[in-house]
């Protein structure tokens, strides 16, 4: 070790500051004494230093005090020969120089001997150098070979002690350098002697373990670190040691479980060293907390357990399942859960739960589905706040959540809830306990939110690819379903580059457009191409309504590929969808409902030909049934006239009287018959005229059934009458007995013998009369005919009763006359209802 090494370990023992070297200073005032010197001085030298340690004169005390010096042409001289430099005769000789302790002496006597000997460790290095010095006054005059051979002894015997001092010195900075050390390592130092007792305890010791230098230093370290339940293994290791001076465990790298002042266990790693000092056996250990690592270990397990569970999950169910049992299985915890948030954001229901083997919590997992409202429980409160939630110790926890009973009551301590996030969505959350009391760990915590945001992630990607797989199989359906369609459906966007980007076209586009359009075309360019141009302005205001958002349909005709002309049929709606414009169309070939469209207009416009001819016939008809009728009734009446006039011969034989008699009837029967023609030809040409007065409806009813009750009494019929007193109206009197005498005689003629007719009169806002029978009645879809001129009901041909069809509508044509109705419906239990409504007359009129 060079000089300047030494200087820097003296320096750093601080042993240049003590006051003496008491075995060198010694040393040096005994060779002043036997030398006869001047002064004796030791100092240590090198190239950069010249330090003075000891130095004393005749009278044996110190003449120097310790000091550093600069260095010297005598310092180089000595360092670079290393051999004894000695001067007889100094006065005339200046290499002395430089010598502290000469420089002191030549200031107060002239130095006339000078000798300097090199001091020089082990190893050969220079070290130093011992000088001695005499001065005018007490030299003995030279240097001879004992004195020199003195000298150098003494020489010897300094180097001796200043390689002494200095290795003590040097020992004293090891031991400092070690204890700061020590002090200064992040690892826990523990040394302990044969029987366990400690020796040492650094400051790391006592952050790890909780207790101090002072306290621990002299105790039995199992009492402070080891378990209980290894203490004994403790002890049998130390007894092999001392028995044999030899452990096992030495130099290997162990982890161990240790405990510190407050009970507390956890992980260690300890590296060993066992020496012999003094024939007994000590134990130097490096120990470190490993706890963390382990946590990062699991922590890390967990991780790579939920990803290989997400991995192979072939559902979110199984992908849940699997999650919660890789967490609560790493962590060493009692209980897992998924709870899933409803779909309707109602309720959080817990789809599994997975509990450590060997561990009942029947009582508070259960084995039936568990739901929860919003905000109720652990995971109800996880999932409206979105955020942590930690319970150290449930016991001691104030909120208190559903299920907190059951939970105490199976020894759970600790409880975590973490929310599973979909998006900014919370979709599930994932809940454990321990039944340890856990205090809380962010590092924990971070992971667990990694797996829950893992977990919310892998759920995105099976729900979007399920979303995928229903949206291609929704696609394969509805192409098959609009494949089904002669229609052609499609959507486009619109850019806010007024771009058209097509997104979905129908799989077949013949039935409109004649053959198959372009892949990706722009649908409203290609119409606009091919339209017909007198439907161009209808189709560019379909357009622009289309662009302005608003629904709009359009017919129009095309060319298509195949060149035929059709009439199309477009209507669409825009619709937008985070700031963009899309429009849904579906088209339509109507070239068919057109010529359809065509071919009525043209057979309506020949139906109304025909109509109007009918109407024309009908008209001439009408003008030649009134002129026959009206020229009817004079030969009529001149025939029954002259009836009359027969029948009034007495001479006339019976058998002609008979025959007279035919002719009468069979002339009132004729003229009847042209009387109602020419009233519904009145009726038609608007001619008629009534006379209209106020009259009782009561009485007329009553009337004109005590005229018909002989011809019903004759066929055996029941004429049954409810004649309410006092209904009086405005109405031509002959008219109305017109219309009774028609409704009764049609009651009784169609009434087999053994039936009824009823005749009734009321009123309530209008005056009202009804005839019903219980006769051969009229098929329901016959009676909107009934009162049509000349219709006769089948039932009515199949009895073989004679009429002309003409009394009905005569019926019919006098009661709107008078501004009233008169209907016909099937009467229950068989027969028909005619009902006829008049307006009742005013206090006024009557």
């Amino acid at each position: 070790m060079r000089g300047s090494q030494w200087l820097g370990t003296l320096h750093a023992t601080g042993l240049l500051g003590a006051p003496e070297t008491p075995s060198l200073d010694r040393l040096v005032r005994l060779a002043a004494r036997l030398l006869d010197a001047a002064v004796v001085s030791v100092s240590l030298i090198d190239h950069d230093h010249w330090l003075l340690i000891s130095a004393a004169g005749r009278a044996g005390r110190p003449v120097l005090r310790r000091q550093d010096f600069p260095p010297s042409p005598l310092c180089q001289h000595l360092v670079t020969t290393g051999v004894p430099l000695i001067i007889a005769d100094a006065r005339g000789d200046r290499r002395w120089k430089g010598d502290p302790a000469a420089q002191a002496v030549d200031r107060e006597a002239e130095v006339t001997a000078y000798a300097a000997f090199p001091l020089r460790t082990a190893d050969g290095e220079m070290l130093g150098a011992m000088s001695v010095i005499d001065t005018a006054a007490g030299a003995p005059g030279g240097w001879d070979r004992e004195r020199t051979e003195t000298a150098e002894g003494f020489a010897a015997a300094a180097e001796s002690q200043a390689t002494l001092w200095l290795a003590h010195a040097e020992a004293l900075l090891a031991g400092a350098r070690l204890q700061m050390i020590l002090e200064r390592t992040p690892y826990a130092f523990v040394s302990i002697d044969a029987t366990g007792t400690v020796t040492a305890w650094n400051a790391a010791a006592e952050r790890l373990f909780g207790w101090s230098s002072e306290e621990a230093v002299g105790q039995d370290v199992a009492d402070l670190i080891i378990p209980p339940s290894l203490r004994q293994a403790h002890y049998e290791g130390l007894r092999r040691v001392r028995e044999s001076g030899r452990s096992i465990l030495a130099g290997q790298r162990l982890e161990l479980t240790a405990v510190d002042r407050k009970g507390r266990e956890f992980p260690i790693e300890m590296v060993l060293q066992v020496n012999t000092e003094h024939g007994e056996s000590v134990f130097h250990a490096f120990l470190n907390d490993i706890s963390m690592r382990r946590r990062a270990e699991t922590l890390r397990e967990a991780q790579h357990a939920v990803a290989r569970v997400l991995a192979d999950a072939a559902s979110t169910a199984q992908a849940a399942v699997g999650t919660v049992t890789a967490v609560t299985g790493a962590l060493g915890w009692a209980c897992g859960e998924y709870w899933r948030v409803e779909p309707d954001e109602t309720g959080i229901t817990r789809v599994c739960s997975w509990t450590r083997p060997g561990l009942d919590l029947s009582g508070f997992t259960g084995d039936q589905p568990v739901s929860l409202p919003p905000g109720q429980g652990l995971p109800g409160l996880v999932w409206v706040t979105g955020r942590d939630a930690w319970i150290r110790d449930l016991p001691t926890d104030p909120k208190n959540f559903t299920r907190r009973h059951s939970a105490l009551q199976a020894g759970l301590h600790t409880a975590i809830g973490l929310p599973v996030h979909s998006g900014r969505q919370v979709v599930g959350v994932l809940t454990f306990f321990a039944e340890t009391v856990e205090e809380p760990d962010e590092d924990l915590v971070a992971t667990l939110d990694g797996i829950s945001a893992h977990l919310g992630r892998y759920k995105e990607r099976r729900r979007a690819e399920e979303l995928t797989l229903a949206l291609t199989a929704s696609r394969r359906h509805l192409d098959r379903v609009i494949g089904q369609l002669s229609d052609f459906v499609w959507t486009i966007e619109v850019t806010a580059e007024h771009r058209i980007l097509p997104v979905y076209t129908s799989p077949d586009s013949t039935g409109v457009f004649g053959g198959a359009i372009p892949r990706g075309a722009d649908i409203l360019q290609l119409i606009g191409e091919h339209i017909h141009p007198d439907d161009i302005p209808a189709f560019e205001t379909y357009r622009a309504t289309l662009a302005a958002g608003e629904p709009a349909e359009v017919e129009f005709r095309i060319t298509g590929a195949d060149g035929i002309v059709r009439w199309i049929w477009t209507r669409a709606m825009p619709r937008r969808e985070d700031e963009r414009l899309f429009i849904d169309g579906i088209s339509t070939n109507v070239t068919e409902r057109h010529q359809l469209l065509e071919e009525r207009e043209r057979l309506l416009a020949q139906e109304q030909e025909q109509v109007r001819r009918l109407r024309e016939l009908d008209r001439m008809k009408d003008e030649l049934v009134a002129m026959v009728s009206h020229e009817l009734r004079s030969p009529i009446g001149a025939i029954r006239g002259y009836a009359e006039m027969l029948l009034d011969e007495p001479g006339l034989p019976d058998e002609h009287r008979m025959f007279v008699d035919v002719i009468d009837r069979k002339s009132a029967h004729l003229q009847r018959l042209v009387d109602d023609l020419l009233d519904l030809a009145r009726f038609d040409a608007g001619h008629i005229n009534l006379d209209s007065r106020p009259m009782s409806l009561s009485e007329l009813a009553c009337q004109a059934a005590d005229d018909h009750r002989p011809s019903a009494e004759a066929k055996n019929l029941v004429l049954d009458t409810d004649l309410v007193a006092g209904v009086t109206l405005r109405a031509d009197p002959v008219r109305l007995r017109q219309v009774l005498d028609n409704l009764l005689s049609n009651a009784i003629r169609y009434t087999p013998p053994g039936g009824t007719v009823f005749l009734t009169v009321g009123c309530d806002d209008e005056a009202v009369v009804t005839v019903a029978d219980t006769g051969i009645g009229v098929p329901a879809e016959q009676y909107p005919q009934l009162f049509d001129r000349f219709f006769r009901a089948s039932t009515a041909l199949a009895s073989g009763v004679k009429g002309t069809g003409l009394g009905l509508a005569i019926t019919r044509a006098i009661v709107e006359a008078h501004g009233g109705t008169v209907t016909a419906q099937p009467r229950e239990g068989g027969g028909t209802v005619f009902t006829v409504r008049l307006p009742a007359a005013s206090p006024e009129e009557t």
